[in-house]
């Protein structure tokens, strides 16, 4: 068998068959696959002129290949195509398959041009003797045309004009055909076609059709094999071997015969390839496409909607689609098999996908951004128990929830801005059980808010009196939150906020300034308060979350992809401080205390939303952070009280109790992995903060300190009731903080006033004679002059 290569005298006899014919039947080449007594009315003039108007080069349609989306490891995450279709050289044919592709197709594919005249004239008189269509006399090379014009069609008019059994489709079909055969030699040809034809069964191109069918590649195919496919491309559905086994041998063995009638095989291999099983039904590979019949669907979608959002992938989120399912892209992501493996196993130990709540964590790496691990205990499908619905991300993705009220974790960032602010670690508030903010104005960016008619808000655990900041956030004492809020304003924290991420995940727009900010506010998703977190642990370096590492085309070449986006939201100092204090939420006392493991530093944060209806818990090392969230995601919500998790009734509906061990057994699986670290130490700065000397005003009537206090550059409240204390009843007992302590400029310092209850004798009254056998007891008072925890002040002492 001749091989013709391109531009020989093929073309030109392709051409004087064509309109030889033309002239014999008025339009012959027109009636391939159609009656002959079609032929009427379509004249010769009729057909030059349609030659005439046809294009002399035919431009060739791209291939539509599959996407794969990957781990970080490489392995398969999902697979997007419109066509799932690997293209192969022809090289990488096995002969046999070739041969028998042109045995049933175009047995004279290498010996005619663009038009078979003896095929053609074999169909025509078949067809004319039936009344019908019986056979076709399509050449290889203007199947190939044809199929191209389908793909190229992008409506069902287009498609239906492609494929429409008129004059004129089969007139210009066969133009087109000439056209390839000057542009393309006989064994490109047969390359295009065997890597754009349909196999059936979701399989496209020779290569996709023997791994879908054998698991093997188009070099390996065997005589049997090679017969089954060939004889598929004539109806890939009616003789594809999952809907019709016997139909598929039957044409199998056509193949098989047709090719010992050409001599292309031997008997004995006949024979032997008809008595050939036609498939193994255990080998066929289904075709799971679409992040639907992924491993991790949720992630999958949420990739796949980051992709969707990059103008180069296409004009709309329509065309990017497209773009992703039929450019043949590799695309590289962050997940990190190993550490969704973690947060699965805790997901699969807490959790049952029939409970009423729903339950979500999110793993990132600090410093990165890298999404390493997402799950949800709630399946993916629209079955009952199931959702489509991810619990990890923002409405602004496709199927993304949009976030719960985060609750106390929201006092991360009240701490932040508390800290940047220059309030010292230690720094002490007067936080009773219920404090009324009825009617109670906190600054905002753009001025003031006021609390409602009636707002009294309360402490939800067992509380110290008056708290340092690290003791307010191991018990998280709400209405020290509340009034450190106030004293710090509701701008600072808004801002520290948005800078690490956070906005309403239902609207996309800036968390709202209200009064009770600090105890949680908006809608946020477990990713991004993951993100949040995980910039305290990469001292202040925020990076918004990151899915695609790489993307390669087609042919191995990198396409540009987003990399890791951080920027140093929060100064070191300032993210060492709230590291300092998280970290004792999981110490002793604290209300992360039973959630501590291993020999690595951990901090973290519980929340706990008005009425249960969500529970947080959020928390990190240096080298991973997670959020967990437990939540009511059915209107109309209910308290988690109310609900079932891991098949039981939720007894504890709290962050530590409830969010807490999904946290846990998530982190202590993940960062086995990794060494064990330290957090970065707390500078002395920072803990003592930037604080000025308080005016000393002890003694002193409340209206005078309270002038004072202004004077010095502070806010003055005094404090409802009196206090056990040696000055006179009625005058200033003490100030919260002391004086001893200082404060930052512009905060608030709180007077006592004195009952008078320890004053044992009057002022006037002479001291008694010292001792002066012995020597005097050290002071058991602070210099007011000297207050021990300024810097400015390093070698003050007191007992």
């Amino acid at each position: 068998m001749r091989v013709r290569e391109k531009g020989d005298r093929g073309v030109v006899q392709s051409v004087v068959l064509f309109l030889g014919v033309s002239v014999l039947s008025g339009a012959l080449a027109a009636g391939l696959a159609i009656p002959f007594a079609g032929l009427a009315g379509f004249t010769t003039e009729k057909t030059s002129e349609t030659l005439q108007d046809l294009p002399q080069q035919f431009d060739e349609v791209p291939l539509k290949q599959k996407s794969t989306i990957l781990a970080a490891d490489g392995t398969l995450i999902a697979t997007l195509a419109e066509q799932n279709r690997v293209p192969v050289k022809l090289s990488k044919v096995a002969p046999i398959m070739q041969k028998a592709m042109v045995a049933i197709e175009d047995d004279r594919f290498y010996e005619h041009g663009a038009l078979d005249l003896k095929g053609t004239l074999r169909a025509l008189l078949r067809n004319q003797s039936e009344g019908s269509v019986q056979q076709g006399g399509s050449s290889i090379t203007q199947q190939y045309v044809k199929m191209s014009l389908v793909e190229k069609a992008n409506t069902p008019e287009e498609v239906a004009a492609a494929t429409a059994e008129t004059y004129q489709r089969k007139v210009t079909e066969l133009r087109y055909a000439i056209a390839v055969e000057k542009q393309y030699s006989k064994n490109e040809i047969l390359e295009k076609y065997l890597n754009l034809a349909n196999f059936g069964d979701g399989a496209w191109g020779i290569e996709a059709a023997a791994l879908h069918y054998f698991q093997v590649h188009a070099s390996q195919l065997t005589l049997p094999q090679a017969a089954l496919l060939a004889g598929l491309v004539k109806n890939p559905t009616g003789y594809d071997p999952t809907n019709n086994m016997k139909r598929a041998k039957d044409r199998r063995d056509v193949v098989i015969r047709r090719m010992l009638e050409l001599k292309v095989i031997s008997a004995t291999q006949a024979n032997a390839a008809l008595k050939t099983p036609v498939v193994d039904p255990a080998k066929i590979r289904p075709n799971k496409l679409g992040c639907a019949n992924s491993k991790y669907p949720f992630y999958c979608e949420y990739v796949v909607a980051e992709l969707t959002k990059n103008p180069a992938f296409g004009k709309s989120e329509t065309d990017r689609r497209n773009y992703l399912k039929t450019a043949g892209l590799t695309i590289r992501t962050s997940l990190d098999p190993k550490i969704q493996a973690a947060a699965q196993k805790s997901i699969d130990e807490h959790s049952k996908a029939g409970d009423s709540a729903a339950a979500a964590i999110t793993i990132v790496e600090p410093g990165t951004g890298l999404v390493k691990g997402m799950v949800q205990s709630r399946p993916y499908g629209n079955k009952k128990g199931q959702t489509s619905y991810n619990y990890n991300v923002e409405k602004s993705y496709a199927g993304g929830y949009g976030g719960f009220q985060n609750g106390s974790t929201m006092k991360a960032f009240t701490i932040a801005a508390a800290i940047q602010k220059g309030f010292p670690l230690n720094y002490k508030i007067n936080s009773p059980n219920e404090i009324d903010l009825t009617r109670k104005k906190f600054s905002t960016c753009n001025g003031t808010t006021e609390s409602f008619d009636s707002y009294t808000p309360s402490n939800s655990t067992t509380n110290v009196p008056v708290p340092t900041m690290i003791q307010a956030a191991q018990k998280s004492t709400n209405t020290y939150f509340l009034l450190l809020s106030q004293q710090v304003g509701l701008c600072p924290i808004a801002k520290i906020a948005q800078s690490l991420g956070l906005y309403n995940a239902q609207t996309g727009q800036p968390l709202d300034q209200v009064v009770s900010m600090t105890l949680g506010v908006g809608y946020v998703t477990p990713v991004q308060m993951a993100s949040a977190y995980a910039a305290f642990a990469a001292r202040g370096m925020y990076c918004t979350p990151w899915l695609v590492t790489a993307i390669k085309g087609p042919t191995g070449k990198s396409i540009n992809a987003p990399g890791a986006d951080c920027k140093q939201a929060l100064a070191p100092e300032v993210a060492d401080g709230v590291n300092a204090v998280l970290h004792q939420v999981m110490e002793p006392g604290g209300t992360g205390s039973k959630l501590k493991f291993g020999k690595s530093d951990l901090a973290g944060k519980t929340g706990t939303i008005q009425g249960n209806r969500a529970v947080w818990y959020a928390g990190y090392s240096s080298k991973l952070a997670a959020a967990s969230v437990v939540a009511d995601a059915s209107p109309p919500y209910v308290d988690l009280a109310k609900l079932t998790l891991d098949g039981r009734k939720i007894r504890d509906a709290s962050g530590s109790g409830t969010a807490g061990p999904l946290w846990m057994t998530a982190m202590e699986n993940a960062l086995r992995y990794y060494p064990a670290t330290k957090f970065t130490a707390a500078s002395d700065k920072t803990v003592r903060g930037d604080v000025k000397d308080l005016p000393f005003v002890n003694g002193m009537s409340p209206e005078d300190a309270a002038n004072k206090l202004r004077q010095a550059g502070f806010e003055a409240a005094i404090a409802p009731g009196t206090v056990n204390s040696e000055e006179t009843a009625g005058t200033v007992a003490y100030t919260t903080p002391r004086q001893r302590d200082g404060a930052p400029a512009g905060s608030t310092v709180t007077i006592h006033i004195s009952n008078g209850s320890r004053k044992s004798q009057p002022q006037n009254t002479p001291r008694p004679p010292q001792n002066t056998t012995n020597p005097p007891a050290p002071p058991t008072t602070i210099n007011p002059n000297c207050p021990p925890w300024n810097p400015k002040y390093p070698n003050c002492g007191r007992r």
